[in-house]
């Protein structure tokens, strides 16, 4: 128990010398008491961190969201088991809500809500993983390679294209310094390059249905996501009600103050000091 700076007097601190450094036990507080005082303590670390967790929950750091991106499929490819969803901001908070509900224990209201509530949030942790691994292999890693190569190959036609281009028109406005058959080669060239490029060209173009095929396979995704998070939240969401309703029925309990515990000297210091106090009273006169 923490001293408050404005009550700190100079009796105050020997006391607390004496205990800390002499052994010197103190008045000791009932168990109701400590109890109570426990549990505000776990509160009070709790309700902390949680707001930290929840934070984190709804704006992950972009850092963090990278190295888990790539971190998932290496966990699936190398068949590490199941993707660990307690990378996953969910579950950490889920982690975390676990954990003092578990130590505030079932007779807290709020320690089995948290119970309640950090089971679900493993369970958002782990469809947020399958989420994150199903968009990576059906939509990320497809369109990549769509860049890297389609579109990439391409881009080299079009560089060569251009490449001979410059050289055709260079070429033939010198008509008469050079060949005529390195201007006609040159000209050939140029329309090769121009097919091939045109003809990959329109071809990609009219394939793009793949790739509105990768973004209706990332909508599936979502929708899969989305569903399966109302099939966790919603009776989340009736369980919490009803721990509410259930509260509510019981009623509060009535406030007893516990007395505090004194030792035998104590009780004799206080009888005597009290009959000493008695004896050293002035006696009364008929009149008071």
């Amino acid at each position: 128990m923490s001293i408050c700076p404005l009550m700190v007097s100079e009796h105050h601190i020997l006391q607390l010398i004496r205990e800390k450094i002499n052994g010197i036990e103190g008045t000791k507080l009932d168990d109701h008491f400590l109890d109570l005082e426990k549990k505000i303590d776990i509160t009070n670390k709790a309700v902390t961190e949680i707001l930290l967790k929840t934070t984190e929950y709804i704006q992950p750091n972009p850092a963090y969201r990278m190295k888990l991106g790539l971190l998932s499929p290496m966990l699936k490819i190398h068949n590490w088991g199941k993707a660990p969803g307690c990378l996953q901001p969910e579950g950490l908070l889920g982690n975390c809500m676990l954990k003092y509900g578990q130590e505030l224990g079932e007779d807290s209201t709020f320690g089995s809500a948290l119970t309640d509530m950090g089971e679900a949030m493993k369970l958002m942790a782990e469809v947020k993983e399958s989420f994150d691994i199903n968009v990576k292999e059906t939509f990320i890693d497809p369109l990549q390679l769509v860049q890297d190569e389609d579109l990439k190959q391409i881009s080299n036609h079009l560089k060569r294209l251009e490449g001979r281009r410059l050289d055709y028109d260079y070429k033939r406005r010198h008509v008469g310094k050079i060949p005529d058959n390195e201007i006609t080669q040159a000209m050939e060239k140029f329309e090769e390059s121009k097919a091939i490029a045109e003809r990959c060209m329109f071809n990609f173009l009219e394939n793009d249905v793949e790739q509105v095929g990768q973004l209706a396979l990332f909508i599936q995704a979502a929708l899969e996501y989305h569903q399966q998070s109302v099939n966790i939240l919603q009776p989340l969401q009736r369980k919490l009600r009803m721990r509410i309703a259930a509260a509510s029925s019981l009623g509060r309990n009535d406030f007893m103050l516990q007395p505090l515990r004194r030792c035998p000297k104590s009780l004799n210091l206080s009888t005597t000091s009290s009959a000493k106090s008695i004896g050293e009273m002035p006696a009364l006169g008929p009149g008071a």
